[in-house]
């Protein structure tokens, strides 16, 4: 008897995808059977997408070559330490203590070659080992990981846009630092007040750094200006710096001249005089009015650009006034900032409205382990605060990355414009089984689940890069 065979009988994943005939219908209720089963299974199966993407970078050689090692001693390492608090950021949890939850995860177990994640109170210890130095060389690393991620993502911007501002970490107990500030939500509470700049193009995390609950000074926004330099991608050419009026001062205008930086900075100090003969209405059905002068302020080394926008009033603004506006300024309302951009004033003051997206970052980061201050010791905070800035990177990155294969895959697109919390949804959140087969371990995916031909397809994707740099080195 001779059987017939297909040429080509071999499985692709590619082409699965979810059936609805493929399995019998469910029955679940209260008196459904339950028990246990031997096989290790993982709720966070998109961490596999994550090794390939550390690998594609380097990163763990970057890692070792600029990080600064404290004095204490771990037996994993201290590769292995950090990466395991990136990881809990980057899962999704943003508390030390929470590492109760994932010590006996098996993809976490997997990636660090362990039976079982050191206890919580082990990495309490190594983050009270951290300090200022550590985290400095962490921002070293993320610069060397934004220059590889440039690359494999074909990121090539010659001009960029950096949105500086400043957020308010409220503290509830006796932490070092703690200062009464500015604190909108909460005040008269002591917090910190710490300095975040974002890349607009990527909404990546270019710099940043806690500091005390103290208003930021001239002099201190200049420093963070002048840091630029050593962490942006070589292929940038152009800088145009934003940012609200707390940055608004002559250190600040000098050092962005000095290091050859476009600015718009909004003002809220100065105080210029514009011809009143020149205002002009570029579109007809707005009644915002725009213009434009040189000033110099007292204590300026020079005169610069100011630009204006004025809009009249609300009635509900004036409502309550006993008396007419003796003066044609009372009656509007006035944005003013200071620039070296020439051209019209209402296309720089359209330029500096992009920066609110700014707002939208820091809450994002605040969201993702921010907010937490897990130490009472400012040197601790400092460090945990840039681990917390490097995992909101990584998760840039994946997006990034995904971004490019949703180019052809349908449900990735427009996937790096969406949160890290959806962008978790799609590309963490996913189960998996880790089997043993042939004396090798292998994560396997539901062909039930609509996202396991994406994220195949994606990873297909890292592959082929990796298959490509390696192409690069050997050449």
């Amino acid at each position: 008897m001779v059987k017939k065979h297909k040429k080509n009988s071999k499985k692709r994943h590619i082409s699965k995808h979810f059936n609805q005939k493929g399995g019998r219908a469910r029955k679940i209720n209260a008196s459904t059977v339950y028990g246990t089963c031997s096989e290790q299974i993982s709720p966070f199966g998109g961490l596999l997408g994550l090794t390939k993407v550390l690998e594609l970078f380097d990163f763990e050689k970057h890692f070792n070559e600029s990080y600064h090692a404290p004095q204490r001693e771990t037996q994993l390492g201290d590769y292995a330490m950090v990466m395991g608090l990136v990881m809990l950021m980057f899962i999704g949890f943003n508390r030390v203590w929470h590492f109760v939850y994932i010590r006996l995860e098996a993809m976490l177990c997997g990636i660090f070659r362990v039976d079982k994640l050191p206890a919580s109170s082990t990495y309490w210890r190594y983050l009270d080992s951290l300090g200022i130095n550590q985290a400095q060389s962490l921002l070293r690393i993320m610069s060397r990981l934004r220059q590889q991620a440039w690359k494999r993502c074909g990121i090539n911007h010659s001009r960029i846009a950096i949105d500086i501002d400043t957020t308010v970490e409220t503290i509830y107990g006796d932490q070092e630092g703690g200062r009464v500030g500015h604190n909108p939500k909460h005040r008269g509470k002591k917090g910190y007040r710490p300095i975040l700049c974002f890349i607009e193009q990527t909404r990546e995390y270019l710099y940043g750094k806690l500091r005390k609950g103290e208003t930021v000074s001239g002099e201190e926004t200049a420093k963070v200006i002048r840091s630029f330099k050593d962490h942006l991608p070589s292929c940038v050419q152009k800088v145009l710096l934003r940012a609200d009026a707390e940055f608004m001062s002559w250190a600040s205008v000098e050092a962005a001249l000095g290091e050859g930086y476009d600015f718009i900075f909004s003002n809220k100090q100065c105080e210029p005089l514009f011809d009143p003969h020149i205002w002009y209405r570029p579109y007809r059905r707005q009644e915002a009015e725009f213009n434009s002068c040189m000033y110099q302020p007292t204590g300026w080394g020079q005169a610069c650009r100011f630009v204006a926008m004025r809009f009249p009033k609300k009635p509900e603004e004036t409502k309550g006034q006993t008396q007419q506006s003796l003066f044609e300024e009372d009656q509007y309302n006035y944005r003013i900032f200071c620039t070296n951009l020439s051209g019209k004033a209402h296309e720089v003051i359209k330029r500096y409205d992009k920066r609110a997206d700014a707002e939208n970052l820091i809450g994002e980061a605040k969201q993702e382990g921010l907010a937490a201050i897990p130490s009472g010791k400012f040197k601790n905070n400092y460090a945990f605060f840039q681990i917390v800035m490097l995992a909101y990177n990584l998760w840039r990155y994946f997006k990034l990355l995904a971004g490019v294969c949703g180019k052809k895959v349908k449900m990735l697109a427009g996937i790096a414009d969406n949160k890290i919390r959806i962008g978790r949804l799609i590309l963490l959140m996913i189960g998996a089984k880790l089997v043993k087969s042939g004396n090798r371990d292998m994560v396997k995916y539901s062909i039930h689940d609509t996202r396991t031909p994406a994220l195949l397809l994606f990873y297909e994707f890292l592959d082929h890069l990796l298959f490509k740099k390696n192409q690069e080195c050997k050449a």
